[in-house]
């Protein structure tokens, strides 16, 4: 069997009344849609980790707690200091895990305004009342813009709007975020 037409699409083809706005309209609706199926496939595999590092920070509790009731004696004491480094590694690794589940939900924040932004352009291109007023446009622009929480988000948003090719706007954006954390020393702020 041969792929007669590889890399093709099985959309139908332009009905009489297609319209390239309602056409935009769709594959908006369509990315937007994506990204929030891809953020909730992933929000309940994290609620897992999430509720199996809590477990281990309460299991790993109750560890530490048996082990200071284990008296000093010689034998002991080494086994004991043993645990306890151990016990403070692992508190060590769950806490950088923590971490990077708050980057992780910072990111699903950003990618739901994302979804929020398309979601708003896609109901200003299908009201053909409004996509032509350029009051309209500046509305949704600065919703938004509120939406960000980063001076540098806000920054990569003015230079596009002001005519910056995207991707030079994040380059900066992404040059400024990382000269800030080196700034504090590699700490990273996180909400």
């Amino acid at each position: 069997m041969t792929d007669q037409h590889a890399g093709s699409t099985n959309a139908a083809p332009p009905a009489p009344d297609w319209n390239q706005a309602r056409q935009t309209v769709l594959m908006l609706e369509l990315a937007a849609g994506q990204v929030e199926a891809a953020m909730k496939d992933s929000n309940s595999s994290v609620e897992v980790l999430t509720d199996s590092f809590t477990s281990l920070v309460d299991t790993l509790q109750l560890v530490e707690a048996a082990i200071d009731t284990l008296p000093d004696t010689i034998g002991n004491g080494l086994v004991k200091q043993e645990i306890q480094s151990n016990t403070r590694f692992i508190g060590e690794k769950i806490r950088q895990a923590i971490v990077a589940f708050q980057f992780y939900d910072r990111l699903v924040q950003r990618l739901d305004h994302v979804c929020r932004g398309l979601d708003g352009l896609a109901e200003l291109l299908a009201d053909p009342a409004r996509k032509g007023d350029p009051a309209e446009w500046r509305a949704l622009q600065e919703k938004i813009l509120a939406k960000y929480t980063l001076a540098e988000e806000r920054a990569m948003f003015d230079a596009v709007l002001a005519g910056t090719p995207v991707q030079e706007a994040l380059k900066h954006y992404l040059e400024t975020r990382l000269q800030e954390i080196k700034n504090r020393g590699g700490e990273i702020e996180l909400f």
